[in-house]
Parts: structure tokens; C-alpha cells; sequence
């Protein structure tokens, strides 16, 4: 026996959004905007307040990130008593001189930022305009899309100011469930990224080596380390990545100053940030300098979820189940206020970060079908 049809709210809301998806997202991939571009952000916020309902009140509070484009919020007024969040960011990793535009090859819709995130912002905006139609359902839904999800090194600003809504929706790229299900997300470890600068004494490499201090063997020592704390199937599930180093300036004199970068993601913060005990204080008598310059906490809301998403399954006519992801997300801030936090409803694709990032033409259809199912459940929705 097949899987029974979406409930009659879902479907018809899903192609509606369907139908405008394609166009909406060759609009937001359209403009270029790297993390910290006040342009390019301007720009997606023209376009988002033009795609919003034209009852919903736009505000532009401050970006938690200095010197960056003001977030949107946006919110939708109703008669019932939920609160609801949608979750989303406009920014991008991809440089202006690499940003590509909209294509189609085959099922793909390739261009930057698709699928990191302006697939799932579309999405957000579909369901916020389906939700207009029963406002019965909800006292208020909440749009915010901020500018610098993807390099944000200040604390997150917003998550206090919707403590007590009863739960928020985040549209990073969708999933699969270990079964082929329509999966969300909702388990993240927490992430964070260490900084290690060093100093040191420029010396000739070929004169007088032993004048100098090395500030890259200090830094190579560290990444060694930091390294060695790698422990992805102990405890706390530790992953400790040297992922960048920038050092000296030519290749005859002793390098005196350089950064490194790793990648750190846990279970827990707490154990990103003993990895700032491995860092030796000095090298060679070049000192090093340690500190986590980005503290994303994780996030577990399986078992807060489990009755929602089994609601949501039962109006779409086919599963849909939580899964773990191990990058970063808002919605991990969000939820240390909002505990009933559900991520990953976004489009399906790939290619995050990189030139060939697309998603999945159909995906935009059934993806929304999933948002809308769960909005639904939330909502109480017939």
C-alpha cells in the first residue's frame, strides 16, 4: 500500500510555493552576499520584504556582528495563542569574484548559496504566506533573517528575545533519514574555532637562523597538539581539525609572526574548550596566544520534538524523523530559549561553500510539503 496523500492544507499550500520557488530563488541567488557585504545584504532585504505578506511588520534590528548589514524580522500578527519562529540567514561564504547566478543542469539548480541558505529562506517565505490564511491558528509568526550566520564571531543577539515562543523552525538544507525518510534535523554538536597566534623574532634564514624565533614551528607544534586531542569516538565525540595557517613572508628570513585556525566540534562547548589547554604557551621562544574566537553551543531536541514530527508524519502521509548534522546552525543558539527547535527544513542539495552548489529542483515542492506538515502539527491544523 502506497503512502497516503498530504492533508488538504499541506498540498495546496506546497504548490503554491512550488509554483513561485524557482523564480524566487533565481532572485535571492542573484545577489552576491558574502558574509559582512552591506550591499548584497541590502539587496536580499529589498527582495525578502518584497516576497513577505503585506500585512507583516518589518523591523531591522542590529546584526550581531559589528560593521554588517541590520538582520530582518518580520512578523505576522494572528488571533490564536502560538508563537512560532522561522529561522533563516541571507549571507554567504562565497566571494564576489566566485558568486554564480542561477542555473539549471538536469534536476540541479546550481548557484551560490542555494542550498547554504537561500533555498530554505525561500521556503520560509512560502510557508509564512501560507500561514497568512489561517491566522486563527497562531497569535504571531516571526521571520528573522540574519546577515552573519556564516562567519559571526560575536554573540548571537537574538535568541533572549523570543523566550517563551512555543517553538522555531530553521530552514538550513534538508535531509534524508537513515531509511530514505524526510528528515529533519534536530541534534548538532556544538562547534567552535581556535585562533592560535604567535610571536616570534625575524631573523636571516641563511646568516643568523639561531638569532630568530620561529613563529611557524610554533605554530606547526600547536596544530600537532591540537591534533592529537582528535577523538571522534570517545565521550564527547571531539573532532580537532587544524584547518588554516598563515605565516612568513619570504622564504629566507625566520618567520616572526603567524596565525593557525582548527576546526573544533563536541557534544558539549565544554570540550571545545579544554582543547585550549593543549596549546603549548611557547615554542622555540616564540610565544602562542590561544583563544576560541567562535562558540556555537549544540543542540538535542529529539526527544522535545518526537510528538511533532510524528504529527507532522501522519498529515503528510509519510514519515518524517529527527537526524544529526555536525555543522553549525542558528538554530542551536535559538534553542538554548526555544527548546521545541526543529532545523534542516530547508531543500535538499549539495555543494555547500563551493562552485558547483545547487539543490534539488524538486525538492522545493516536497521540502515545503514537510515545513507546512510540521507548522501543522504545531498549529493543530485539521
Amino acid at each position: 500500500m502506497g503512502a497516503e496523500p498530504p492533508n488538504r492544507w499541506v498540498a495546496g499550500a506546497a504548490e503554491e510555493i512550488g509554483r513561485r520557488a524557482e523564480r524566487e530563488l533565481e532572485a535571492l541567488v542573484g545577489v552576491s552576499s558574502p558574509s559582512g557585504d552591506v550591499g548584497g545584504s541590502e539587496e536580499l532585504a529589498a527582495i525578502v520584504t518584497a516576497l513577505l505578506p503585506a500585512d507583516a511588520a518589518v523591523e531591522r534590528p542590529p546584526c550581531s556582528s559589528p560593521h554588517h548589514a541590520p538582520d530582518l524580522l518580520a512578523r505576522l500578527p494572528g488571533t490564536g495563542s502560538v508563537r512560532l519562529l522561522l529561522l533563516g540567514h541571507l549571507d554567504t561564504v562565497v566571494a564576489h569574484a566566485e558568486h554564480r547566478s542561477l542555473t539549471r543542469d538536469g534536476e540541479r539548480l546550481v548557484g551560490s548559496g542555494t542550498v547554504d541558505m537561500k533555498g530554505g529562506v525561500v521556503i520560509a517565505l512560502g510557508l509564512l504566506g501560507a500561514l497568512a490564511d489561517v491566522r486563527h491558528s497562531f497569535a504571531e509568526v516571526a521571520l528573522l533573517a540574519v546577515t552573519d550566520e556564516e562567519w559571526r564571531t560575536h554573540p548571537f543577539a537574538h535568541g533572549e528575545r523570543f523566550s517563551g515562543y512555543q517553538a522555531c523552525l530553521c530552514f538550513e538544507a534538508g535531509e534524508r533519514g537513515p531509511g530514505g525518510e524526510e528528515g529533519v534535523v534536530v541534534r548538532r554538536k556544538a562547534a567552535g574555532t581556535l585562533l592560535v597566534r604567535a610571536s616570534g623574532a625575524s631573523a636571516h634564514s641563511g646568516s643568523a637562523p639561531d638569532r630568530g624565533r620561529n613563529a611557524l614551528v610554533a605554530l606547526a607544534r600547536a596544530a600537532e597538539e591540537v591534533a592529537a586531542e582528535h577523538d571522534p569516538r570517545g565521550p564527547e565525540r571531539l573532532t580537532a581539525v587544524p584547518t588554516v595557517m598563515r605565516c612568513g613572508e619570504a622564504f629566507n628570513v625566520v618567520p616572526a609572526a603567524g596565525e593557525l585556525f582548527c576546526d573544533l566540534r563536541a557534544d558539549r562547548l565544554s570540550a571545545i574548550e579544554s582543547v585550549l589547554s593543549a596549546v603549548p604557551a611557547a615554542v622555540g621562544g616564540a610565544t602562542l596566544d590561544a583563544q576560541l574566537v567562535r562558540r556555537w553551543p549544540g543542540m538535542d531536541t529529539t526527544e522535545a520534538s518526537a510528538e511533532l514530527l510524528a504529527g507532522a508524519g501522519r498529515l503528510l502521509g509519510r514519515p518524517v524523523v529527527g537526524v544529526e548534522r555536525g555543522g553549525a546552525s542558528d538554530a542551536s543558539h535559538v534553542a538554548e530559549h526555544v527548546p521545541l527547535t526543529v532545523d534542516g527544513l530547508g531543500p535538499r542539495g549539495g555543494g555547500a561553500h563551493t562552485p558547483e552548489e545547487f539543490v534539488l529542483a524538486e525538492s522545493l515542492r516536497s521540502r515545503s510539503e514537510v515545513a507546512l506538515a510540521v507548522a501543522a502539527a504545531l498549529l493543530e491544523l485539521p
